[in-house]
């Protein structure tokens, strides 16, 4: 069930009035019906995976029980290891078995058929990278004592399995989520306004923008050999903001969505674009997965270190950004992406006078436009590789960039429909100090101007809604 369906539109209006029929001091009634409605959800997806979801769930509520219940360090190890390794161990079976057999085939030229090193031919669960990571870090939080481990296994199921950002994030940490469950919800019609607004806007991004986006893209990278340098530049740079627009129109629906029911998401996007080094754009592209990366991989790894210097710090935002890459899919494209991003991030870092001037602190006091081409044009090399069917296709591309072979296709490639990303730029430029453009509407004009412009942008959404395309991130 995709957000941009008229399927999840009735499914969402059904659940939000059972939710807040039943009365608002009826918590656990009201996490039942979440827990319910998330499972339903996911399994018509697929229902062979709602099994895989349910274990996941109780490992990891099992686990969080366990660390808490001993002092023995050895044991609490246990515990920890024991859903780590669950975690782990189906993101491998699931997602990179096949891709390390077939690398390690490749490496040493052997020749295996397909049938041979195949474990078995199934599509990777919708939200599977989302939903481990988040078990993982609740499990490290009660090792850490950071939190306590949840005694009511519907509130933590409902943490797991909460349909709003169970497939594609954002990425929520224990401490900030699972107490909402545990806490009443009240009705908010001001909260609910915003969250419409939200799920609109998240709506035109995707399918007004990043969809559009995605038909000229697709017809450029399914044959990159019959396009020239700059019609493959566009079609880099067309790519670079439908990635934006379709990922960060899915969080915020999934944010509107969740505030229909009381709670609040992190905050995943911060115009990334606006940047003034890549530095500060991980820290503002996919918030909730750099954090996690952060928290969990990198700093424990420079904190192993006797001396933490500025060669640990490089060595870790290598390995970090590594596994970024690979966290988003068994693809050597992925892989080269992340570490693509490590090595300029590594760059930036490195002193080059005796004050310890960066790269990355220069690009703070520069003209905005010139850190701005400088960001920018970083990431749409990058995401050439991220959008690449092989890495093969991927260096291609790049040569064939770089020769500077003329065509005359762009034109033909997007028309009218590229007002749709216009528009959005200049809104999300204009309204950069809110949290998202429609978000103050209701102070700035009359009711009547609002709802002209409500249903205008409605007409369009339902006027382009066919055929539906999933979200990019939901293959992760």
């Amino acid at each position: 069930m995709l957000f941009n369906s008229f399927d999840f539109g009735f499914f969402l209006v059904i659940v939000y009035l059972l939710y807040w029929s039943i009365g608002v001091k009826r918590r656990k009634e009201q996490n039942i019906i979440l827990l319910i409605s998330s499972y339903i959800f996911y399994g018509l997806w697929d229902w062979r995976f709602l099994l895989l979801l349910f274990l996941s769930s109780l490992i990891d509520y099992t686990a969080g029980k366990g660390i808490d219940s001993t002092t023995n360090n050895s044991i609490r190890k246990l515990y920890l290891w024991g859903s780590i390794g669950w975690n782990l161990g189906v993101l491998f079976v699931f997602k990179y078995f096949n891709f390390f057999i077939d690398s390690f085939s490749s490496l040493f030229s052997l020749n295996l058929t397909e049938n041979e090193y195949t474990f078995w031919n199934v599509i990777i669960p919708a939200g599977l990278s989302f939903y481990t990571f988040q078990t993982i870090s609740y499990t490290i939080d009660v090792y850490r004592k950071k939190i306590k481990p949840t005694e009511n296994f519907i509130d933590f199921f409902c943490f797991v399995s909460f349909f709003p950002q169970l497939v594609a994030g954002p990425i929520e940490r224990a401490g900030k989520l699972l107490p909402q469950f545990k806490n009443n919800r009240t009705f908010n019609i001001k909260e609910s306004k915003e969250g419409l607004r939200l799920i609109l806007w998240g709506l035109f991004k995707k399918i007004l923008v990043a969809d559009k986006l995605g038909l000229a893209v697709s017809i450029v990278f399914s044959n990159p050999e019959n396009h020239g340098s700059f019609t493959l530049i566009y079609a880099a740079v067309l790519f670079s903001f439908q990635l934006y627009c379709d990922f960060s129109g899915y969080t915020d629906i999934a944010i509107g969505t969740a505030k229909l029911f009381g709670f609040k998401l992190s905050k995943n996007f911060d115009t990334p674009y606006l940047a003034k080094s890549i530095t500060e754009f991980w820290k503002r592209w996919h918030i909730t997965l750099t954090q996690w990366f952060t928290d969990y991989i990198y700093i424990p790894f420079i904190q192993k270190a006797k001396h933490i210097t500025n060669s640990i710090r490089i060595v870790g935002l290598l390995l970090t950004m590594f596994l970024v890459g690979l966290w988003h899919g068994a693809n050597w494209t992925y892989i080269v992406f992340g570490l693509f991003n490590g090595i300029v991030l590594g760059i930036e870092r490195i002193p080059f006078s005796k004050k310890k001037t960066t790269l990355a602190k220069k690009l703070q006091k520069a003209p905005r436009i010139i850190s701005f081409c400088y960001v920018f044009s970083i990431f749409v090399i990058s995401s050439i590789f991220f959008r690449s069917q092989d890495i093969e296709q991927a260096f291609f591309i790049i040569k064939r960039i770089f020769s500077l072979t003329i065509d005359t296709h762009i034109s033909s490639l997007i028309g009218v429909k590229l007002i749709y990303l216009i528009l959005l730029i200049i809104a999300e430029m204009i309204t950069r100090s809110w949290t998202f453009p429609l978000q103050n509407l209701e102070l700035r004009f009359p009711k009547i101007v609002r709802w002209v412009f409500y249903y205008t942008l409605i007409f369009f959404i339902i006027r382009y809604a066919e055929p539906k395309e999933a979200f990019i991130y939901f293959q992760f």
